[in-house]
């Protein structure tokens, strides 16, 4: 059973978040905001947010970096980086994940001794050698197939570090992370070596639609957790919330991060071959074409490329990765993304994981009648949520983005991706999660479920819970099944 700090604690999180929900239904104005608040919010006043530090000057040694990638709505983006990205031997990249000074000439400079981070190796499990030994007894199967808050450095020079969330000192240097710009188009040169090409994981917060947000303190913990395990590039999406942007605002945002990133490799690949017409001689007339079209890519193409993503990022290995009502998104996404083909060329949606989604319905599960009072998220807190999020006319426990197992949802599940879900014993949600991953199966998706016992709904992810034995043994579990999919030949995954 959860802890008497657990009962506690959701005690009060379900009062408050409860009367917040009630105050927006009751609120003529969230109702009208809904439908005429085009640009929408991302982050609520009262979210603790950690800021971004584009160097890798952190313990965990990942850099992050704020992009507002939608001038007309508040969509926005966190890329969390690993510094494993710097190591030109892929096979040694995994042994340097908490060693990875070790292999480049010049390490990236590190805190005063004495000062923690927002991401101390020793607060999410990374941690090399005996210490790791105290996640093995957690209990967990796999039958299918104190505190959160980060302390954070009063030094004004630590801070500095991450002004404006872009690596921007006060006399305006930008002091982050920033890749040779001729790196990912002409290769290593002799100065300067090539990094990695890492995976890519789309990551979507939970909060039932209306609140959390990328950049908040527990979603920067648990994506900087993830980056590491994974090694893999993390992009957090702060997608619109509800109320002021109601259905379908979120999952378009969710698409258009994919499609985004698709952008980015497109516009990396031609100001690779633009580099390669600057390195070409000739001239005449077929040259002066060129410099022609060279210099309206450097106009219109190239000042858009994002250079870690451009440097670094594998978009043909791209994951998904939702948590609860960022785990309707996800879904939501990854089907689009198969609808849409090669026409998001060059990115392709390799797997998706599925973190005790935001599932309802009509008809109760056993698990809906059992626990609906659950911890944390209860089902008729969660209904709330739902009629916030959806519009008016359209408010049905049965719409396409609320039950995945009604009727028509496009495409067939023969074609998704393979999907992991993973789901919470004490959670009402868990029973129709379980359903439509046996319904993946049933069409041979590969499609584990692990079942984590003793688990509420966001063991994982919750701020309180960040810390425990539980929320970082899933992570590492999950890393472990990611790395059957994005794992590159040569260099396969062994268990």
């Amino acid at each position: 059973m959860p802890t008497v700090a657990v009962k506690l604690y959701s005690v009060f999180f379900k009062l408050l978040l409860k009367r917040r929900l009630q105050t927006w239904i009751q609120s003529p104005d969230a109702a009208a905001a809904g439908g005429s608040n085009s640009f929408g919010v991302s982050c609520r006043p009262e979210e603790a947010v950690a800021a971004a530090n584009p160097t890798f000057s952190s313990l965990d040694g990942v850099a992050t970096k704020d992009i507002h990638i939608d001038p007309l709505t508040s969509l926005s983006i966190r890329i969390f980086l690993p510094e494993s990205v710097l190591l030109s031997n892929p096979s040694a990249a995994a042994g340097a994940i908490g060693d990875s000074d070790h292999h480049h000439r010049h390490p990236p400079p590190r805190p005063p001794r004495g000062v923690r981070s927002a991401s101390d190796p020793e607060d999410n499990g990374i941690a090399e050698g005996p210490r790791r030994s105290r996640f093995n007894n957690v209990p967990r199967r796999s039958s299918y197939g104190g505190n959160g808050v980060v302390p954070t450095s009063s030094s004004p020079e630590l801070r500095r570090r991450s002004y404006d969330g872009s690596g921007l000192q006060l006399d305006g240097t930008y002091r982050g992370y920033l890749p040779s710009m001729d790196e990912h188009a002409n290769g290593a040169t002799a100065n300067h070596r090539a990094g990695r090409r890492l995976p890519v994981m789309l990551q979507f917060h939970g909060g039932a639609f209306v609140s959390g947000s990328n950049d908040s303190v527990a979603n920067d913990f648990f994506c900087r957790r993830i980056a590491k395990l994974c090694d893999m590039i993390v992009i957090a999406v702060g997608y619109r919330l509800a109320p002021e942007s109601k259905y379908p605002a979120a999952f378009d945002d969710g698409f258009k991060v994919l499609n985004w990133v698709a952008k980015q490799a497109n516009l990396a690949e031609c100001s690779k071959s633009m580099g390669n017409v600057r390195g070409s001689g000739g001239g005449g007339t077929e040259t002066r074409k060129l410099d022609l079209n060279r210099h309206v890519v450097d106009a219109f193409g190239a000042s858009m490329v994002e250079p870690w993503l451009a440097s670094h990022g594998d978009p043909s290995r791209c994951v998904l990765l939702g948590v609860s009502s960022g785990g309707n998104i996800a879904d939501f996404v990854a089907r689009k993304a198969v609808e849409a083909g090669q026409l998001l060329a060059p990115v392709k949606v390799v797997a998706q994981v599925l973190m005790y989604p935001f599932f309802i319905g009509s008809v109760s599960t056993h698990s809906e009648i059992k626990l609906a009072n659950s911890y944390f998220f209860d089902k008729s807190m969660c209904t709330l949520a739902w009629k916030l999020f959806l519009p008016k006319e359209e408010f049905s426990l049965d719409h396409p983005a609320a039950n995945p197992l009604v009727p028509g949802r496009g495409p067939p599940l023969k074609r998704m991706p393979p999907t992991l879900t993973v789901v919470a014993e004490h959670d009402w949600m868990r029973d129709r999660a379980i359903a439509y991953s046996e319904e993946l199966r049933k069409v041979n998706v590969d499609a584990p479920v692990l079942d984590y016992k003793d688990a509420v709904h966001e063991f994982a992810t919750l701020d309180m819970l960040l810390k425990t034995p539980l929320a970082q043994a899933c992570v590492e579990d999950i890393a472990i099944w990611i790395k059957k999919y994005i794992s590159i030949r040569g260099h396969e995954f062994s268990y």
